[in-house]
């Protein structure tokens, strides 16, 4: 991947609806060049896909919940079945195997507490947890989705 490449991730990254043109212009490439240059990045694997992105607030789903989970079951069955119950969660939108005093960490979003409530009973219905901590977000300060590629 050369620099080339990289401010086209740059320009998807802030606007993937623009015409092949516009980014061409924006990266110094004629349409062409560009859009197998995009092809080949898809085809890499590099850009994993094309969204739309939706303002939780306005669709009603305004809060955002951490939730750190601690298991006392380690092993690969546990971990295939959580993995699969949590993947299957809509409102569970990043979920991570952490390292340090936390085994998994979760973002979920919500439209209010009982929307939380009713996902907090339904996930340790499903699965055996040591521990859950949940962690209200009061404020967005940062949200992007944008890698800072250099």
């Amino acid at each position: 991947m050369d620099a080339i490449d990289r401010k086209i991730l740059t320009v998807l990254q802030e606007d993937a609806s623009l015409p092949v043109a516009e980014i061409g212009h924006r990266v110094g490439l004629s349409s062409t060049p560009c859009w197998k240059r995009i092809q080949r990045l898809e085809a890499q694997g590099v850009i994993v896909k094309r969204v739309a992105l939706v303002d939780q607030d306005k669709v009603g789903l305004g809060v955002n919940v951490f939730v750190s989970i601690e298991t006392g079951d380690h092993s690969e069955e546990w971990l295939g079945n959580f993995a699969r119950v949590v993947a299957a969660m809509p409102e569970v939108m990043e979920f991570y195997r952490m390292a340090g005093d936390v085994d998994y960490m979760l973002r979920v979003v919500v439209a209010d507490i009982a929307g939380y409530d009713r996902f907090y009973k339904t996930l340790i219905g499903a699965v055996a947890l040591k521990n859950v901590t949940s962690r209200f977000a009061m404020e967005k300060i940062k949200l992007t989705t944008a890698l800072a590629i250099a």
